[in-house]
């Protein structure tokens, strides 16, 4: 594997992340208050995860990973090396259903969608009447 760096999203860099997003998945935009890491290969960005924070707990809300890079493992690498996240607050996220492997190999666990916090049930909701695959997952470090 390719030498890859992952560093937390220095805020000046931010419209390289914003670039990022537009090119390779523009439905997700990230924002400004998120805590936002990047996965960098020769100082080329190759992916970012971004975390919405709210005041118990925080969203994985994406992991984007730039199509060049795709089918070479680097979501569950990426997971992994930015633990140092996943475990400063309790952590969910909302997965589609094909990806759930991918985060439990991260130390997330199959949760019951009652026992997300009041502030995600509506969002969940909201996005499985839309149409959308999901499953609601929370960290729990191993």
């Amino acid at each position: 594997m390719a030498d890859y760096r992952f560093f937390p999203l220095d805020t000046l860099r931010f419209p390289i992340v914003a670039r990022f997003y537009k090119d390779h998945y523009p439905a997700g935009k990230p924002k400004k208050d998120e805590v936002i890491w990047t996965m960098e290969r020769e100082k080329r960005l190759a992916g970012a995860v971004r975390f919405r924070q709210f005041n118990k707990f925080q969203l994985l809300t994406g992991m984007l990973i730039d199509p060049e890079f795709r089918g070479e493992k680097l979501g569950a690498t990426f997971l992994k090396s930015i633990q140092e996240q996943t475990q400063s607050k309790i952590c969910y996220c909302l997965a589609y259903r094909y990806l759930v492997s991918l985060y439990e190999g991260a130390g997330f666990y199959i949760i019951d969608d009652h026992a997300l916090p009041d502030e995600l049930q509506g969002r969940y909701a909201s996005y499985c009447n839309s149409g959308k695959d999901l499953v609601p997952m929370q960290y729990l470090p191993k």
